[in-house]
């Protein structure tokens, strides 16, 4: 696990440890930079693996080369620069009046170009230093990007976001039934997709949702009850920040950010892993943000591990399932899980207001991928052009300037 020192990995802890009878893991490795936070983490890891009877081996390391040999599966769940630099990603860009998030407009560019460069060189090494046929599994953001930066070098990857498990275990829950039961038509991008359908044993609830549920659908999602009702889908929550954006802007405006409020969780969440006693995932790891995280993790890697064949959401190349995109492009829709990889279901077209903005986004994500590989400033500038959430000459080219500067420690490309 790389980034082995994150608040979450509690979670991936516990959900490996309770697939025990599907994926017997030998060793567990936790790698990461920062030696007081893995030591931290590493301990209640360690505690709760004792608590849960695991037999296996757990190792903590700060050494690449030691963490990834012989790995049958590469973990990435790390963040370039840590929080400090997701609280630019979120403040600088509402300063020249577009949207400031860390994963979507211009902060998720940034983040991008500061992350796909290091997920790369780690999945260099894997492929020098891991088992033979290894996957990489990432869980960093921007995953969409990332994951298509990973398939693009061609590295054995997939990528995994907790958006789709936690609306279909959200879905579940309200229609009272288990959540295996319900199978949904996610279909998009990652963090620019809609749930299409609702199928509880082959059966689609969501017309029924829409029609007597649909206050509760738009307030999960944090949109207009109108809106939902007009799109005839559950659109993700990330969504907002592309049918609310003047709305959103105005809110940022305030001065208040999600970094502080997880630097605050964060800090929290370390003191009590520091307790000797702790030996469970505390309930305010909830607040971090990663519903369902450990689930969807833990289910993949058990899936590419002993066969499946269950169908999951992931990141994988689109291979002709979405018709309104090129076979290359990396989305995030149902596919088929096996020894073999993920293997995409095939799809109707979108709706010509979803193919619009996702295929918008999606060129905005190969430039993004280009720019960070090379730090071409033109190819980045066309990049932020291509940001639905950007856009604007007069916008993207002081911002991308603000942006290089402000990330300068962490964009060596840039600045040879």
């Amino acid at each position: 696990m790389v980034g082995g020192g994150s608040t979450y990995t509690p979670e991936l802890v516990e959900g490996f440890v309770r697939r025990a009878d599907r994926i017997k893991i030998d060793e567990l490795v936790l790698l990461d930079i920062d030696a007081e936070r893995l030591s931290v983490v590493g301990g209640l890891a360690q505690r709760m693996l004792d608590y849960l009877d695991w037999t296996g081996r757990l190792t903590l390391t700060g050494d690449r080369d030691t963490a990834i040999d012989g790995a049958d599966f590469v973990l990435i769940q790390l963040r370039v620069g840590g929080q400090a630099t997701r609280l630019i990603d979120e403040t600088l860009p509402p300063r020249f009046g577009v949207i400031g998030q860390e994963t979507t407009g211009a902060g998720g560019f940034a983040k991008a170009l500061r992350t796909v460069p290091v997920v790369l060189e780690l999945a260099e090494l894997a492929d020098r230093r891991a088992a033979p046929g290894a996957w990489i599994v990432d869980f960093t953001n921007p995953v969409g990007i990332v994951t298509q930066a990973l398939l693009d070098h061609g590295h054995r990857a997939i990528g995994l976001c907790n958006v789709a498990i936690n609306i279909q275990r959200t879905i579940a829950s309200r229609l009272g039934v288990a959540a295996d039961r319900v199978a949904l038509e996610h279909v998009g991008l990652n963090h620019l997709s809609w749930e299409r359908a609702a199928r509880v044993d082959g059966i689609d609830r969501l017309p029924e949702l829409l029609a007597t549920d649909a206050d509760w659908l738009a307030d999960h999602v944090g949109m207009p009850v109108e809106l939902v009702r007009a799109l005839g889908a559950i659109p993700s929550y990330y969504l907002r920040y592309y049918y609310e954006t003047a709305k959103v802007v105005a809110e940022q405006r305030d001065g208040h950010t999600r970094a502080q409020d997880v630097m605050d969780i964060e800090a929290r969440l370390l003191d009590l892993y520091r307790d000797p006693a702790l030996a469970e995932k505390p309930a305010l790891l909830a607040d971090r943000g990663g519903a369902f995280y450990s689930e969807a993790a833990a289910q993949l890697i058990a899936s590419l591990h002993d066969d499946a064949g269950d169908v999951q959401v992931v990141d994988v190349r689109n291979d002709g399932a979405l018709p309104d995109l090129p076979d290359s492009a990396v989305v995030e829709i149902p596919a088929r899980i096996d020894r073999d990889g993920a293997h995409p279901l095939p799809l109707a077209p979108l709706a010509p207001e979803m193919r619009g903005l996702v295929q918008a986004a999606k060129a905005y994500e190969e430039l993004t991928v280009e720019a960070a590989c090379s730090g071409d400033r033109r190819t980045a500038l066309r990049a932020l052009l291509a940001n639905p959430l950007v856009g604007d000459w007069a916008i993207a080219e002081p911002l991308l300037a603000a942006l290089l500067d402000a990330n300068r420690a962490h964009l060596p490309r840039f600045f040879a």
